[in-house]
C-alpha cells in the first residue's frame, strides 16, 4: 500500500488524490495526515523539507513534491495517461508549472499573514505575490480557459489552483475572470474528484 502524507488544506495534495482517482490507483494509498509544523511528525524523516505532499512508496522510500509523485503515478497507469507523450508532454507539464505557480504565491500571501506578527508585515512582498497569481490567471483566462478533449495534470492543477483561491482568497478571481469561472464548471461536471477532494480550513 501506498501511503500519502498530506492535508485536508493542500492543493498540492489535493492535486495528487485528483490524479490518484483518475489513473484508478485511489484505492492503493492510504492517506496519511501530516503536520508541517509538528518537529515530531514522521513527515520530515520521510522528506527533509518536511513539505507536503510526500508518498512514501511500499519499500518505505518517499517521493516529493506533488510533480514527481504525479510523474510516478502516471507510470505506475501505464503511461501517457495524464501526462501526455511527445511534444504535448511539455505544454501539459507548462501549464502545470504555471498553476502551480498561482498556488505557491497564493500560499505565500497566507504564510505572511500566519507566520509573521502584523506589524511586520511587508506590503510590497503580498503584492509581488498577488500580481503574480493575477497574471497567471489572466494568462490562463485569455489562452487556457476552452474545455479540452482529453484532460491532463496541467488542467488537474489549475483546478486546484482555483480551488486554492476560492478557499483562501474568498473567490475574488471569480469576479473577472468569467472565462475561468466556466472552465471550471466543467472540469467539475467531468471529474467528480473535485468535489470529492474538496479543501477544508
Amino acid at each position: 500500500m501506498l501511503v500519502l502524507r498530506s492535508s485536508p488544506t493542500s492543493p498540492f495534495g489535493r492535486k495528487v488524490k485528483i490524479a490518484a482517482e483518475l489513473l484508478g490507483l485511489l484505492d492503493r494509498i492510504e492517506i496519511v495526515p501530516a503536520d508541517t509544523n509538528d518537529p515530531a511528525d514522521s513527515l520530515r524523516e520521510q522528506n527533509p523539507l518536511g513539505k507536503i505532499p510526500a508518498l512514501v512508496l511500499e519499500n518505505g522510500e518517499a517521493l516529493y513534491d506533488s510533480r514527481v509523485i504525479v510523474e510516478y503515478l502516471d507510470f505506475v497507469a501505464g503511461g501517457g495517461k495524464i501526462i501526455p507523450a511527445g511534444l504535448d508532454r511539455f505544454k501539459a507539464l507548462r501549464e502545470q508549472a504555471l498553476a502551480d505557480g498561482i498556488m505557491d504565491a497564493a500560499l505565500l500571501q497566507v504564510y505572511e499573514g500566519r507566520f509573521r506578527a502584523p506589524e511586520k508585515h511587508e506590503p510590497k512582498w503580498v503584492e509581488h505575490q498577488a500580481a503574480k497569481v493575477e497574471r497567471g490567471l489572466a494568462y490562463a483566462e485569455k489562452t487556457l480557459s476552452a474545455p479540452a478533449p482529453q484532460l491532463h495534470i496541467g488542467h488537474i492543477t489549475l483546478a486546484c489552483a482555483l480551488g486554492y483561491l476560492d478557499l483562501r482568497m474568498g473567490g475574488e478571481w471569480r469576479k473577472t475572470h468569467p472565462k475561468l469561472v466556466a472552465w471550471l464548471v466543467d472540469f467539475e461536471a467531468r471529474v467528480p474528484a473535485f468535489e470529492h477532494t474538496k479543501l477544508k480550513s
